[in-house]
């Protein structure tokens, strides 16, 4: 028997469905919602770890992901050889590929959005050239990818989503943006889209996101 408590709330599950079913144009982070990077990440930073004598572990480090890598290293409190930092780690990072896994589901998911004509592109942290590297090794159909770069800052800012929109030729209104990390939510708020936490990533539940899928093709269930 239902009770007044649980058709309000069917209700608001209902209007969120409804909300969400507007939507044309889905934007996804890259690691922790499409891919499983960290055991990547893992041995690209023992690498910078063994050979340029820094302390930091990586816990320190993957504690920060999702913000570009200058902005981690200085939340772990690494001022000096940050360019020397910088190379060997993207460098690690290109020579263990092999260590990348997609998220169970993802190809499939995206095939289906394809086929529904939704508008679909990948808004991360990762420098252009290792984006490119990984769509094109894990075969991920997504062709819109955007990275920061010179005057294009990072997350938690709104330019990359709103420069994602703009290629898209899209509609804030009617996009989301599917993330793992706080700092992704933040992003997807300052540039007025619709959040979607992605509760399978690495970033435990610490708020109550309106929208939480617990697997990518949970995302077709609301367009």
């Amino acid at each position: 028997m239902e009770t007044d408590k649980s058709r309000t709330f069917l209700s608001r599950i209902d209007k969120l469905r409804e909300q969400m079913k507007k939507f044309n144009t889905v934007i996804f982070d890259l690691d922790g919602v499409l891919i499983d990077s960290k055991e990547n990440m893992r041995v690209a930073w023992e690498q910078v770890r063994k050979k340029l004598n820094v302390k930091q572990k990586f816990n320190n480090y993957f504690k920060n992901i999702g913000l570009p890598f200058d902005k981690i290293l200085k939340n772990i409190g690494i001022k000096k050889n940050t360019y020397k930092i910088t190379k060997l780690y993207k460098n690690q990072s290109i020579i263990n590929l092999y260590k990348l896994k997609l998220m169970p589901g993802v190809i499939q998911t995206i095939k289906k959005l394809n086929k529904k004509n939704i508008k679909i592109a990948i808004v991360t942290s990762k420098d252009i050239k290792r984006t490119k590297l990984i769509v094109k090794k894990l075969k991920i159909p997504i062709k819109v990818l955007i990275s920061p770069r010179k005057n294009l800052r990072g997350k938690p800012y709104p330019d990359q989503l709103n420069l994602a929109i703009k290629n898209l030729k899209s509609d804030k209104k009617k996009a989301c943006y599917i993330g793992d990390m706080n700092v992704d939510y933040i992003a997807a708020k300052n540039s007025k889209i619709s959040f979607v936490f992605a509760k399978y990533g690495y970033q435990k539940l610490k708020k109550k996101y309106k929208i939480v899928i617990k697997k990518p093709e949970e995302i077709l269930k609301f367009i």
